[in-house]
């Protein structure tokens, strides 16, 4: 269904390296700068999206990439130590999402004390070592979902969050986009509780399963990320609690079925290829000497049943 295989027949290419977990080929032979890309995680979807969309820059500028990403977002120790392994290998540039931004601070630190140019992606990092951010803004992306959840619900009544972290960017500013645009515009909605999953789909479903039993009046759940929504989906479904309305965020094949079948209503899907081709370009522009934009918006959309088959809304989902 996904315009993105137009996409990704392009994205392949012998001249782009890319892994999971092995940076052993960092040190490249080929005479073309390498840049070294550090995702948030390799589980969902997006990720994957992400890479495709690297991969597809890195082609055309000519560039060598590896791709990597801890199986866990909750793995920070693992993410630092994927970074400390890169910057090991002395590459031109840095692509960085992190999993805690503080924790990240000391390696980044270091690279930008050795000149090797930090593009930030998804989740931004605090302060000034990046020089640029490739991301959506989150903020108002959460508020958007608020206000979709406000309009389904009536404007008045219970609902809940559950959030991917809270110490990554995106997870505290979905999370406080959401929450701050209800407690300014609506204030017959009242949030009842906010709990955290890891991005992980079975502790998310837990997790609305406890919200929904000590709150029986609940009448939505906003997920922040692919697995907190499909984990709000599993508990709704397990709970039979159809009539509680769930607002997601990014896409994956669950959760566009979840809205085809009307188990979801909407979600936010992010612009993950072109989060993926902006980072590289970034990178590649600092490489060269070129000035980079500090903050590069790679866009959003709302999507449910009614759009969910529009041209432009194919162009910004994956599976």
């Amino acid at each position: 269904m996904l315009l993105f295989s137009l996409v990704l027949s392009a994205c392949s290419s012998d001249k782009t390296n890319s892994s999971t977990g092995d940076t052993s080929s960092g040190d490249k032979k080929d005479g073309k700068p390498y840049v070294a890309i550090i995702s948030k995680g390799f589980q969902h979807q997006f990720w994957q999206a992400v890479k495709q969309g690297a991969e597809k820059a890195a082609k055309e500028f000519d560039v060598t990439i590896t791709f990597e990403g801890p199986e866990s977002e909750s793995q920070v120790d693992k993410q630092i130590e994927m970074l400390r392994a890169v910057l090991d290998k002395k590459p031109a540039a840095l692509g960085f999402a992190a999993l805690d931004s503080q924790a990240a601070i000391p390696l980044l630190q270091e690279a930008k004390d050795k000149n090797i140019p930090i593009i930030a992606f998804d989740s931004g990092v605090e302060g000034d070592l990046p020089l640029a951010t490739a991301a959506t803004d989150s903020r108002a992306a959460a508020a958007l979902a608020a206000d979709k959840m406000a309009e389904l619900i009536g404007g008045k009544g219970e609902i809940a969050v559950v959030a991917h972290d809270q110490v990554s960017k995106t997870g505290i500013e979905r999370r406080d986009g959401f929450v701050d645009r209800i407690k300014e515009k609506y204030p017959d909605i009242k949030i009842v509780d906010i709990q955290y999953g890891g991005g992980d789909h079975l502790k998310s479903t837990d997790a609305a399963k406890a919200i929904m039993q000590a709150h029986p009046k609940l009448k939505g759940i906003f997920g922040t990320n692919e697995g907190s929504a499909i984990g709000v989906v599993n508990a709704v479904s397990e709970m039979n609690k159809k009539d509680v309305v769930i607002i997601g965020f990014d896409s994956g094949k669950q959760q566009i079925d979840a809205i085809k079948s009307g188990l979801m209503a909407g979600a936010i899907t992010q612009n993950p290829i072109g989060i993926g081709y902006e980072t590289v370009k970034a990178a590649v522009d600092a490489i060269n000497g070129k000035e980079v934009e500090k903050n590069i918006d790679t866009g959003f959309f709302y999507y449910d049943k009614s759009n969910i088959d529009d041209e432009e809304i194919k162009a910004v989902l994956y599976e």
